[in-house]
């Protein structure tokens, strides 16, 4: 093997491997190096999201959903199923499949870009050379540029020590075997709700602790509001908002929670506890002291807009710079990198990069709020339109949620987009392509939409913002 290369992309995740992709597309030798290792201790790329995170949770997601809906609406289909039973482990083994097939297709494409693969930690040193430890094992590489595509960790909380048996972090909640009777989350953001959701559909009695006064602080307030009347009155999520976790106590079988809540002490106890607080980069020993890689004060690996780091042809991408934490926004800075090294002239636009908690209904956004108009002291109007009055959604069964659109009263662009309801994952992508060619909602709303489809919710709260929405009382 080389010890001298184009590229060394550090990390395979979803930015890291795309990364690696692109700059193999464009003709560079690229290698790609990576610690991650399966439950069997081989290499496995794909990082966080593709091994314990984005497509895990979906998978489990998915089974749940179907779960609750043979217990809950298939009946008024006319379909009786009688007792549901569950078979947790098989579940468990279906998203585990799912994973293997997509770790080794990137290992199939890694193959066919030739690009090389390094297992191992790497660390940055100077002159743009890479120290790859893999257990006892070091070695060296070099390259004319440097990706930094390290990823990100669950943040740890003194208070709730993860043993990954009764306090678990994401991962551990991915490979629960039995459904816990009563299961308890710290933590009620995008993690939270999702893993929480999971077992809540699965028959647990979930509670979730947020220490935040406010419920999905990033998300526009009147869906947010909406969203967790869902949660709450209709799937019996108990959200605990103004929670903060004071201890944790673990017996042989459960764990004791310690509270406060309102100036008060609480305490409960659960079969097992979830902490999903948050993530931070991964950055931890990832570069020599003498290179002086500059660092923010989260940690983060500090970049430029165009991803360069303070050292000359050092990038850095993904979960580890600013920005949120998403798998396609990291991916699409891969491709940017990439790009700009064979001195191309990429587009990446951070501010139309789209939002979604895949609970149910499915939340998704992109573009700002309306509380941040209201701060940036824009001159907006708004327009919505709920799933209530769509004929498709009733046709699916799914009554809730709306789509709410905000554009500049005076140019009529397309500032934001919020969903909240069925398939909003994917409805969302017709927003962030409008905004990315600047439309208005007068483009949208002449845009002629299928009948009978969901997206027609999002055309019609286009005509909405001016008051013409044709299914609705304006």
């Amino acid at each position: 093997m080389s010890d001298k290369f184009d590229v060394i992309v550090v990390g395979a995740g979803p930015a890291g491997y795309v990364a690696a992709i692109r700059c193999a597309q464009l003709g560079m030798n690229t290698a790609c190096v990576d610690d991650w290792k399966d439950a069997d201790g081989k290499p496995s790329l794909g990082g966080t999201c593709l091994n314990v995170g984005c497509i895990p949770s979906k998978a489990l997601l998915d089974s749940a959903e179907k779960v609750a809906q043979a217990n809950h609406d298939f009946a008024d289909h006319g379909i009786s199923v009688g007792k549901v039973s569950v078979d947790v482990p098989k579940m468990i083994a279906r998203k585990n499949d799912i994973v293997s097939n997509l770790t080794k297709g990137i290992a199939g494409l890694f193959k066919a870009n030739k690009i090389t693969s390094i297992h191992g930690r790497g660390r940055l040193l100077a002159n743009k050379q890479v120290e790859v430890t893999n257990g006892s094992d070091k070695s060296t590489y070099s390259a004319d540029n440097i990706i930094i595509a390290v990823g990100s960790l669950p943040i740890a909380i003194p208070v709730a020590e993860v043993d990954n048996d009764l306090i678990l972090d994401n991962a551990g909640a991915l490979d629960i075997n039995d459904v816990p009777k009563k299961l308890g989350v710290i933590g009620a953001g995008v993690i939270g709700l999702e893993l929480g959701s999971v077992w809540n559909r699965l028959g647990s009695e979930v509670t979730l602790f947020e220490a935040m006064d406010e419920f999905l602080a990033p998300v526009d307030k009147q869906i947010s509001r909406e969203a967790q009347r869902v949660f709450t009155k209709g799937q019996g999520l108990d959200i605990k908002l103004g929670a903060k976790v004071t201890a944790t106590k673990v017996n042989k079988k459960s764990v004791k929670v310690t509270y406060s809540l309102k100036g008060e002490e609480h305490s409960e106890t659960f079969d097992k506890l979830i902490v999903a607080v948050g993530r931070r980069a991964n950055t931890s020993n990832i570069v020599d002291d003498a290179v002086g890689l500059k660092l923010d004060e989260r940690g983060r690996v500090d970049v430029n807009d165009r991803c360069q780091t303070n050292i000359d042809g050092v990038y850095a991408i993904g979960d580890a710079v600013k920005g949120p934490m998403l798998a396609h926004k990291g991916s699409e800075e891969g491709v940017f990198v990439a790009e700009s090294i064979a001195g191309q002239k990429p587009h990446l636009n951070h501010d139309t990069v789209p939002w979604v908690i895949y609970t149910h209904p499915e939340i998704a956004w992109v573009g700002i709020t309306e509380e941040q108009a209201k701060k940036q002291k824009i001159n907006y109007k708004t327009g919505f339109f709920p799933f209530a009055a769509n004929g498709r959604s009733l046709a699916m069964n799914e009554k809730g949620g709306r789509v709410k659109m905000i554009a500049d009263a005076d140019t009529d662009r397309v500032l934001g987009v919020h969903i909240l309801g069925p398939n909003a994952s994917e409805l969302i992508s017709e927003a962030v392509l409008a905004m990315e060619y600047s439309a208005s909602s007068e483009d949208i709303a002449r845009t002629v939409h299928a009948h009978p489809t969901l997206s027609e919710a999002l055309h019609e709260a286009a005509l909405s913002v001016d008051g013409r929405a044709l299914h609705k009382v304006n």
